[in-house]
This record gives structure tokens, sequence and C-alpha cells, in this order.
């Protein structure tokens, strides 16, 4: 009886752990369940709202760490901002890379005043917001922000054909070689040249001399009388007019007297 027990003793414990085998096995075999995942955002969710602003733009661009500091000393980046949100037109930006830069001439830039670099800022940037189609169909001459339209108030000239944007200044003639942004009335276009106004980077020619003023003519100064001598005209009379003179004074003078004879017998 005693072995009995045992061997169901030694049964029971083998089915145990057989089973715990089966379960440990069955467990390294199912598949891990997968981590739940994040809510997707909707696909309508809005853009983030705010006024652009160019230095990010750039720096998010990458290559333009001359501009970028030129913007910042001159306030122009600033004064592009701060118009944004009042403004109707918008603002177009031609920005230079720093190769771009790094080809002008050397002292450039250190020969400018403040007020100069201001108003290259100002060249590169349009009172107005222009696609890549605006430009097709543009009006000659563009005014920038340095100026207006007229000669010597800092114009552009804009030409567009093939896709392919063309620049001049009348100094230089630079291409449109990308864009770095284009919204929210900003559009902001790499270009491969600084653009050099005229008015800056040319010497005018110095004013003419004004014309020599006229010496006033002197009037003559009287000669003074002399106190001795005393100086009558003459008077040139022809001898046969004193002649004639003569005796037509005769006649009148016997005519008055027969008349008054006359008179008297009366």
């Amino acid at each position: 009886m005693h072995a009995k027990m045992t061997k169901l003793q030694a049964l029971f414990s083998l089915s145990l752990v057989f089973l715990c085998l089966c379960s440990t096995t069955l467990g390294q075999l199912a598949p891990a369940q997968a981590p739940a995942q994040a809510p997707a955002k909707p696909a309508d969710t809005p853009a983030p709202r705010g006024t652009p602003d160019v230095t990010k733009i750039l720096q998010k661009a990458g290559g333009f760490t001359i501009l970028i500091r030129l913007l910042r000393t001159t306030a122009v980046a600033d004064q592009i901002r701060g118009q944004l949100d009042n403004s109707d037109t918008g603002f177009t930006l031609f920005a230079p890379t720093d190769s771009a830069f790094s080809n002008l001439k050397s002292g450039t830039l250190n020969s400018l005043s403040n007020e100069e670099k201001i108003r290259l800022m100002q060249f590169h940037t349009l009172p107005k917001f222009y696609s890549l189609e605006n430009f097709e169909t543009v009006t000659n001459p563009v005014r920038t922000q340095a100026g207006d339209t007229n000669p010597g108030d800092y114009p552009l000239n804009l030409t567009a054909a093939g896709g392919q944007v063309n620049i001049s200044t009348g100094l230089v003639n630079a291409t449109v070689s990308g864009t770095l942004f284009s919204a929210k009335q900003l559009a902001v276009y790499r270009v491969d040249k600084v653009l050099l106004p005229l008015d800056i980077f040319v010497p005018k020619p110095p004013a003419p001399a004004p014309a020599p003023v006229k010496p006033k003519a002197k009037k003559a100064a009287a000669s003074p009388k002399s106190s001795s001598t005393t100086t009558n005209p003459t008077l040139v009379v022809d001898s046969s007019a004193v002649a004639l003179i003569t005796e037509h004074g005769m006649l009148v003078s016997v005519g008055f007297s027969v008349f008054i004879a006359a008179f008297s017998l009366l």
C-alpha cells in the first residue's frame, strides 16, 4: 500500500513538472504584443500662426551668415517683420549667399557708411510679394524699399523667361537660383550675386562749375567843372540863314509901325 502511494506521488510530481514546462514553452512561442500607437494628428490641423522671420528662414537654409548679420545690424530684418502684419502687398527679399559676398572686391562692405549699408539691404527688398509667376508680367523698372522707380532712386529691372528670373541693377546682372520661402505675403529667393546699386558704387560726376558772373559796366564819372573857365556851346549859323532872318525881321518891324500909324488916324 505504501509503495502504491509513493508511485502516485511520483506520477503527480512528474505531471506538475510537465505542465510547467509546457506553459513556459507556449509563452515563449506566443507573439509579442505590439505597443500601443500614439493617436495620429488630424489631417486638418492648422499651421502655426505667426509673422515670418527672414533671419530664421535664412538660418534654416544655411549659407547666409553675412546677409543675416547685415539684416540685423541695419535693422532691415526688424523693419520687414514689423511691417508684414500691416502690409496689404507683402515683401520680396533677394538673398545673396556667402559665396556671392566673398566674390566682391576686398573691402567693399567696409568702405560703406552705415547709411549706405541700410540702402544696400533695402535695395535687396521689394515692397511687394512676387511669386515666380509674377516676375513674368512685371513692369520695369521695379521699385525697391530703398527708393522709387525713377533713375537715381534705386530701381531694379527684372526679366523672366523659361522659368529663369534675371535681375539687373545697371551694374550687376544676377539670377534667382532658388526659392527659400514663399508664403504669408513674404517671398525669399536665393540669388547668385550681391545686387550693387549704381547710386552707391558708381561715383557721381562732379557738379558743373557755375557760370562766371559778368562784371557790371561802371558809369563814367562826370568831369568836375572848372571854376575859372566856363565853356559855352558854340552855335554855327549859315550866313544865308542869318540874312533871311534879318530881312524878315526888318519887314515885321516896318509892317508893325505902319499898322500903329493907321490906327492912330481913326
